[in-house]
């Protein structure tokens, strides 16, 4: 006599093996990825972290094996760097000055596009975000024509009468210009997610504050920004990660100079690097990323919390 739970086995051990088998194909479609991720990236993030306790350097090449374990001897030895302190320094203000500006330059930006509409501000979206999709090179040569002593920016201010210092080649304007370009550069991608943002408040809530009487800038402090609290500090997050490395418009434009006044610490590490020092430059890369890791877990916390 055929038990009445036999059938319930049946399916059951039939839907194991189906599991089984689709986490199988799963598994056979993500190993290509996960071998070259391992190959490509994991084992040599592992192999630069190792390296970051060592004292390897370009000779030891060919021993790789005879290097000696230094602990955080290159941890401290970065910090005992002027040039090092330099370039945290450069980075900070970069990213403490570039943020709240490409945010507020981005944001002003998205509110005026969405207010608008038609093929013109289609226009002015796509006009806004080329610089996003063209090569930093590119662009970086193209600043640094306009930058030049006799370049379009000291040319515009000699017809108000102002004469330009040297942007690039002066101390104390060589990091503002590299911060003008990447707010230009990097504008155009807040602006859109700002503006995604934006089209996503929802119409009858403005429309309430409109009953109460509530002007255009009351409204934009009082309703549009607590609701788009969490687009702003996602776009927070994603600009700080690469103001952090900025790295392209030093190497192009100032070679860090003059005097280490755009040194970053991403061209610090590359310096570091080129000179052979790759115990050093390790540790160097891997402050950087505590630092980021850091800055974006606070980033994080913070938008949660609003969750």
């Amino acid at each position: 006599m055929t038990s009445p739970r036999t059938p319930t086995v049946v399916n059951s051990t039939v839907g194991s093996r189906l599991r089984r088998k689709q986490a199988y194909i799963a598994w056979g479609f993500c190993l290509p990825f996960v071998l070259v991720f391992g190959i490509f990236m994991l084992v040599p993030l592992l192999g630069s972290f190792g390296m970051s306790f060592t004292d390897f350097t370009a000779r030891d090449i060919r021993s790789p094996f005879a290097v000696n374990f230094v602990g955080i001897d290159q941890y401290t030895a970065l910090f005992g760097d002027p040039r090092f302190r330099q370039a945290m320094l450069v980075t900070g203000l970069f990213v403490v000055v570039g943020i709240p500006l490409t945010m507020t330059v981005a944001l002003a930006l998205a509110l005026a596009l969405n207010s608008g509409s038609g093929r013109i501000v289609s226009l002015f979206r796509v006009g806004f975000y080329a610089p996003v999709v063209t090569s930093i090179v590119a662009v970086s040569v193209v600043w640094r024509y306009i930058l030049q002593p006799e370049g379009l920016a000291n040319q515009a201010l000699s017809l108000i009468g102002i004469q330009g210092p040297d942007w690039l080649n002066d101390s104390t304007w060589a990091l503002p210009s590299l911060i003008l370009m990447a707010v230009w550069r990097n504008v155009g991608t807040l602006m859109i997610i700002f503006l995604a943002g934006l089209q996503a408040v929802p119409q009858d809530v403005h429309e309430a504050a409109m009953m109460d009487g509530a002007g255009g800038f009351r409204r934009l402090i009082s309703v549009t920004l607590p609701l788009l609290r969490p687009t702003l500090l996602l776009g927070a997050v994603l600009i700080s990660v690469g103001y952090l490395q900025f790295f392209e418009e030093a190497f192009v434009m100032t070679k860090g100079g003059p005097l280490d006044a755009t040194l970053s610490v991403a061209y610090y590490t590359y310096q570091q690097f080129g000179f052979g020092e790759y115990g050093l430059a390790s540790a160097a890369s891997y402050v950087l990323f505590l630092v980021i890791a850091l800055v974006s877990l606070v980033q994080f916390r913070l938008l949660r919390s609003q969750d």
